[in-house]
């Protein structure tokens, strides 16, 4: 008898699962009723986007067009009452429009990138300028020459950081300087952020500074620009103009936080506040993201429809409800254009125009479909968008938020009793008031948590409560007293407002940085590859679908979720090298070393949130051992002796899991296998290093692609065609995996170019190997 309760779980069990079964095809068309073709239509456009980024070569725009043609015709044959296979040819349809969208803005782009660094004299016209906080300008430049020496490929547009008290130019000013000019940055390791990616969407060819501030120059006869561009040039110098008046009356991080919220310029923010602002959470209100839009058209659209309502004639004749609608409208798209046209910025206008938009039509203005055709129209506008962090954190936090909207107002309704009590009244207003407030940052925490471990590898455990604290004071203090001020501002009579929005600001940092101080920055690390796209569909299928089958979505993410908790953690890489060969990392249980006493910050932080390390094994410099020289103008070359004895030096003071240094020279470390890592700064100890140890890494652009002793080697010309490498010694022999496989991309083909033969395919230059 003790086997009936078993027998019958399992009867009731297995009779849920039939029932579920059966009820798929009634749920699936009561999604289509619904509209899930609409809310599915970007997923669908993204997915054939996504691909076509995501591969390793492209293909023929031939192709996808013939498939559309191909598709969208059987679409059109096919019978109406054949419904499942008319969605499923639509959605094919849209894959291969998605791939035919990131080819064509890929081909729009047309972004040259600068090949290697150069120290030259550049010309330009500045385009756009940003205070940095530090004293310095970063300007974006519209290049056109560089001399001494003449660039073969130059960027048309670069960003140059300039330092000093006369390297501040306005919009439109031609300037001239000796600078120096790197390409944009490759991922960090493989897997990570590939930074010219980014770079050739934003069409922006290179980076770099100044040395010393340079100087106007007068425009040329060529050099005559559009009248679009001078539009553009009025709105930028508007901007700057609104940005700096803002500083004006608040000095510090008060003033830069503020214009940051108005005019999206950051980066005048000190370090110490940005960061407490990320560890708290609070840090996507420095963005002009979807909450300053929302808050924006809110407060204008609230505030003008009841100064509307105030007079009974107007209100009678006239639908303020729409008439407040257009003014909302114009004050974001005026919010927009001030904005610097940042991509945030970019989406929460799109969003929030097609939201207002509806309140003419008279449909809901929060809606899942709403938010589905902003999605499609940004998609095909800039499809590379979809690649990057702000895109997948604003759309999942809104698609949530919606989602959850549209189930709290199908809740069934409850009688209240006590409900027409002033009293009770009261309490259950502030108690939704700031219950909405939980709930919404519970749902937008917990919905870009999947993207900010995927992106950042990190987690904030303390933004609950720096939201519950701040969001209050931005709501109700910052952001009313800021469009108060944007107003009175061409009336000169600003100051005051800005003085409250500064009051709301120091608050909501003394916030940021009481919560960054309890720490509860979790470091996540790197997750397998499968898990991040397994995840997202679940997410979708549980943000889009109403009925039951969301639920799959939650068995996805949960599945997904426990298979990677359970299983056996992957080991990290053992040794890690920058793209450029200069810095080496050796991984330990908690701690990485390096041969760099001051790691480059912008690799070196990343490489700590990725592997989840802590702490940081400088190298000991070895003071006793004597450097030769070269005469002035020749390169170091070693006597036999000389390089006997740098040999000797790297076999001795090769230390278990740290570097031994000498400057100038080479820094050297043992693993725990006994293998020897050497990293050489001057290409003269190549012999002594690949005879010593049995892996060389040197930032130097040798022909050379392996040591004449076996040592594996790493050079400059090597790691500017692989880019950033990571080697595991799970089987004994070195496994190697590079950021880039092939160089086939637009946005990586630039590491192919050799600028003295100016070709793709050109060899570097020839350094010897001494016995290597």
């Amino acid at each position: 008898m003790r086997h009936v309760p078993a027998a019958l779980s399992a009867y009731r069990l297995r009779s849920s699962i039939r029932r579920a079964i059966g009820d798929i095809p009634k749920c699936a068309d009561e999604e289509l009723a619904y509209g899930a073709r609409m809310l599915f239509a970007p997923v669908a456009l993204g997915f054939g986007a996504v691909a076509w980024f995501a591969a390793g070569t492209g293909v023929s725009p031939i192709i996808p067009l013939f498939f559309i043609a191909v598709l969208f015709t059987l679409m059109i044959v096919t019978d109406r009452a054949r419904e499942g296979m008319r969605v499923v040819i639509a959605a094919l349809t849209l894959v291969a429009a998605g791939v035919a969208t990131a080819q064509f803005e890929t081909w729009r782009a047309e972004t040259i990138l600068l090949d290697s660094a150069v120290t030259t004299t550049v010309t330009g016209r500045v385009e756009r300028r940003e205070s940095d906080g530090r004293g310095g300008w970063r300007y974006l430049l519209s290049l056109r020459a560089t001399e001494n020496p003449v660039v073969k490929r130059p960027p048309a547009r670069v960003t140059v950081i300039a330092r000093g008290a006369k390297s501040e130019f306005e919009t439109g000013t031609w300037v001239k300087g000796r600078a120096r000019l790197t390409p944009p940055s490759g991922p960090a390791l493989p897997g990570l952020n590939d930074f010219s990616f980014s770079s050739y969407f934003d069409r922006v060819g290179a980076n770099g500074f100044f040395y010393g501030a340079p100087t106007t120059v007068t425009p040329g006869a060529a050099d005559e620009h559009s009248l679009t561009d001078s539009a553009f040039e009025w709105l930028y110098r508007l901007r700057s103009g609104i940005g700096d008046r803002i500083r004006g009356i608040l000095p510090g991080d008060t003033g830069a936080f503020a214009a940051a919220l108005v005019t999206d310029e950051r980066r005048a923010i000190s370090a110490e506040t940005t960061e407490a602002l990320r560890q708290s959470g609070l840090a996507h209100i420095i963005a002009i993201s979807g909450l300053n839009m929302a808050l924006s058209a809110g407060i204008f659209f609230v505030g003008f429809r009841t100064l509307l309502s105030l007079f009974p004639s107007v209100a009678q004749a006239y639908p303020v409800k729409k008439i407040a609608a257009a003014g909302a409208l114009a004050a974001v798209t005026a919010y927009f254009l001030i904005s610097g046209f940042a991509v945030s910025a970019e989406r929460a206008f799109i969003m929030m125009a097609i939201m207002l938009t509806a309140v003419f039509f008279d449909r809901p203005s929060i809606s899942l479909r709403n938010v589905a055709l902003s999605a499609l129209i940004i998609i095909a506008i800039s499809p590379s968008e979809i690649m990057g962090p702000s895109f997948q954190m604003s759309f999942a936090a809104t698609l949530a938020l919606v989602a959850g909207y549209a189930l709290w107002k199908e809740r069934p309704a409850r009688d209240k009793p006590f409900a027409k009590l002033r009293l009770v009244r009261l309490m259950s207003s502030a108690a939704g008031f700031f219950g909405g407030i939980l709930l919404t940052s519970v749902i937008g925490g917990f919905s870009t948590a999947l993207f900010s471990i995927e992106h950042f590898h990190r987690l904030t455990a303390y933004g609950l409560p720096a939201n519950l604290a701040a969001m209050p004071v931005i709501s109700f203090v910052i952001m009313p007293a800021g469009l108060l001020a944007m107003l009175l501002m061409p009336f000169g009579l600003d100051a005051w407002a800005w003085q409250v929005v500064g009051f709301g600001l120091d608050l909501v940092i003394a916030i940021a940085k009481t919560v960054s101080s309890w720490g509860g920055d979790i470091g996540v690390g790197r997750l397998p590859a499968w898990y991040f796209p397994a995840a997202v569909a679940g997410f979708l299928l549980l943000t889009l679908l109403r009925t039951r089958l969301r639920h799959i979505g939650t068995a996805i993410m949960a599945l997904s979720t426990l298979v990677v908790v359970m299983l056996p953690e992957k080991p990290p890489p053992k040794i890690v090298i920058a793209e450029d060969g200069s810095m080496a990392g050796i991984i330990g249980s908690s701690a990485i070393a390096t041969n760099r006493q001051r790691p480059p910050g912008f690799i070196f932080d990343q490489w700590k949130r990725a592997l989840v390390l802590d702490s940081h094994r400088e190298p000991i410099f070895i003071t006793s051992a004597l450097v030769p020289t070269a005469p002035p103008g020749e390169r170091l070359r070693l006597t036999p002796a000389q390089q006997q004895e740098a040999q000797s030096a790297i076999a001795v003071n090769a230390r278990e899991e740290r570097f031994s240094c000498v400057k100038k020279a080479w820094c050297t470390a043992k693993l725990e296998n006994g293998s020897v890592l050497t990293v050489i700064d001057n290409a003269a100890y190549l012999g002594p290093a690949c005879d010593a140890s049995d892996i060389v890494v040197t930032p130097v652009r040798l022909r050379l692609e392996s040591c004449r002793s076996g040592a594996l080697l790493f050079t400059g010309a090597t790691l500017r065609r692989t880019g950033s490498v990571e080697l595991s010694f799970d089987g004994g022999a070195a496994a190697v995996t590079a950021s880039f496989e092939d160089l086939d991309r637009p946005w990586t083909r630039h590491r192919a170019y050799d600028w003295r033969s100016g070709t793709f395919d050109g060899d570097e230059i020839t350094v010897s190997d001494s016995g290597g």
